[in-house]
């Protein structure tokens, strides 16, 4: 009886993580660059089954399941043009923009190229909306001259901007860890950048956010229902319990 209590409390849990996870992708809908996160449960009692009987695991219990990994799609999104020059969207899937705090040194990677002609120390620099520095092929700021006009006269060379431009891509991007304001670093030093030779973005677009309304809304649907029938378990337990005591007088 005491399992079913855990089993119904272990999953009511677990599908209020996943509520939490589709309620954030909800609430990003709008922000640029944006990759949504899905959520992966592992069966504890499968996962023994597979195993050998005397096996020692993490996942000795008998029954319910678990949140087993949050995984974020870094699959490239459809853009929308915005005209305005230092806008960039990248083309192609698992790439990034490495940025360097000014303050602490911190490299982190983002997809949102929303970007502007930022001044530091009396240059000016290709930096981000909170202000942290765009890199390039050899990790070093991206210099930006005179502000070219709207059509791109009269300042420097855009082609020459868009050249010092770099995308860096791991080969496991499951090992980032998100950092908050769509930046995300490398959970460990395995991680490691690698400089996409040819890299594919455009200039004067945004990349959208990669959260599908329907989707979600889906998910939502589906993990209300599935904690309502977890909470059930608890509930159905507790009044089983109730009416085995009140037999024993």
């Amino acid at each position: 009886m005491y399992q079913s209590f855990y089993t119904g409390a272990l999953g009511a849990g677990s599908f209020l993580s996943k509520l939490s996870v589709v309620s954030n992708n909800l609430a990003n809908i709008n922000n640029n660059g944006f990759k949504a996160k899905n959520v992966a449960f592992s069966d504890l009692m499968n996962y023994n089954l597979n195993d050998s009987e005397d096996a020692v695991t993490e996942l000795m219990a008998g029954n319910g399941m678990r949140v087993q990994k949050t995984s974020t799609n870094f699959e490239a999104s459809e853009f929308a043009q915005t005209n305005n020059l230092f806008d960039f969207a990248i083309l192609q899937d698992n790439a990034f923009f490495m940025v360097r705090d000014v303050g602490t040194d911190e490299i982190t990677y983002t997809r949102n190229g929303r970007f502007h002609r930022g001044e530091l120390n009396g240059t000016f620099y290709l930096t981000t909306e909170s202000n942290k520095l765009v890199l390039d092929a050899n990790q070093q700021p991206i210099e930006v001259g005179q502000m070219p006009d709207e059509k791109g006269e009269g300042g420097e060379d855009m082609a020459e901007i868009k050249s010092r431009i770099a995308l860096y891509t791991f080969n496991n991007p499951s090992r980032l860890m998100n950092v908050g304001d769509n930046e995300f670093a490398p959970s460990d030093e395995g991680a490691q950048p690698i400089l996409i030779e040819s890299p594919s973005f455009t200039s004067g677009a945004l990349e959208r956010s990669g959260t599908d309304m329907a989707d979600e809304m889906v998910k939502v649907i589906e993990t209300q229902r599935a904690f309502s029938y977890a909470l059930k378990v608890v509930t159905t337990s507790d009044e089983i319990e109730s009416t085995i005591n009140s037999l024993r007088g």
